[in-house]
């Protein structure tokens, strides 16, 4: 299964896309989604939502998953990046695509294996848990983070589905 990762951001929005065959997960692409600080909000949306739209398009996902995001101090920024959040939860959404969403620390603990680690052992763990993957973004590495999180959310509750169930899925 194909799972799109998204960290959003107005600025810049980091996606990763992971393959993931029962515990095996591969990297398949990443990258950045910038928009133009020049343009008026409106725009910059658009920019996001168009720029998600052709990833999709692109790779063919079947699940996505958000990071969800912090408050900032400044409200008119959180409300932006409310905006910026709300357009790149759309986008998989209108593509009938299923759209989880992580809270950082739960991104953090799947992949680092605590809640508050740093950008750099993110990195790092992304690297370590996907041979051949290379962001060149942190932005980049957290989008894959945030996919292998539900990557192994997934895997999570297949087993537990799978406990317990006779022929049929039906419980023993």
């Amino acid at each position: 299964m194909r799972i799109l990762g998204l960290d959003p951001g107005l600025r810049v929005t980091g996606w990763g896309i992971v393959e993931a065959a029962g515990n095996h997960l591969s990297h398949v692409a990443d990258g950045v989604v910038t928009s133009d600080e020049k343009d008026p909000l409106a725009d910059r949306l658009a920019q996001l939502h168009d720029a998600i739209m052709a990833i999709i398009a692109q790779y063919h996902p079947a699940e996505a998953a958000v990071e969800e995001t912090f408050v900032n101090r400044n409200p008119l920024s959180t409300l932006k990046l409310g905006q910026a959040r709300g357009v790149v939860m759309l986008a998989p959404a209108r593509c009938g695509l299923p759209v989880a969403e992580y809270t950082p620390n739960a991104v953090k603990k799947a992949v680092v294996g605590r809640g508050h680690a740093e950008k750099a052992q993110i990195a790092l763990m992304v690297r370590m848990l996907l041979p051949g993957a290379a962001p060149e973004r942190p932005d980049a590495a957290d989008a894959l983070a945030v996919a292998i999180c539900h990557a192994h959310r997934r895997a999570g509750l297949a087993a537990l589905a799978g406990v317990g169930a006779g022929e049929g899925g039906a419980p023993r």
